[in-house]
């Protein structure tokens, strides 16, 4: 019985970083468009280093009305764009967040954006707890 006491006991420490261990927005971007359009693209690496899996449910901005994660694929030939619900990221995984796969649709920008300017998403997990990313606004290339 001490034995799986002590067992127990010595879990609850790796229990309890798990549960403060979060994923990490790394070289986050958006897409810069001519102006007055209604709506940019986010991209950017999410890593999990965690031994837990991660779920983002959800993200917003101060600086959009409205974000959303999206996925692109190639259907018959067609690129189609839907949205994803929930993207779970595995233990020591990484989601890619890029043109043409999974990306962030920010939509009805509340100011200019202006190239080098950073701007905040903040990142809803399927657990309640909230991850804040910077991403950065880049010229598209030529």
């Amino acid at each position: 019985m001490k034995i799986v006491l002590a067992l127990l006991l010595s879990l609850l420490p790796l229990s309890a970083c798990a549960r403060d261990c979060a994923p990490q927005v790394k070289d986050g971007w958006i897409r810069l468009m001519p102006a007055g359009m209604p709506m940019h693209a986010g991209f950017g690496r999410i890593e999990n280093r965690c031994p837990m899996p991660a779920s983002i449910v959800a993200a917003s901005s101060p600086a959009y009305g409205s974000v959303e994660l999206h996925e692109s694929k190639l259907v018959d030939g067609i690129s189609r764009m839907r949205q994803v619900p929930e993207l779970r990221i595995a233990p020591d995984g990484a989601a890619v967040l890029q043109p043409g796969g999974l990306h962030l649709m920010l939509m009805q920008p509340k100011a200019t954006l202006k190239p080098g300017s950073r701007v905040a998403i903040e990142f809803e997990l399927k657990d309640g707890r909230k991850l804040l990313g910077e991403l950065e606004v880049r010229k598209p290339a030529p």
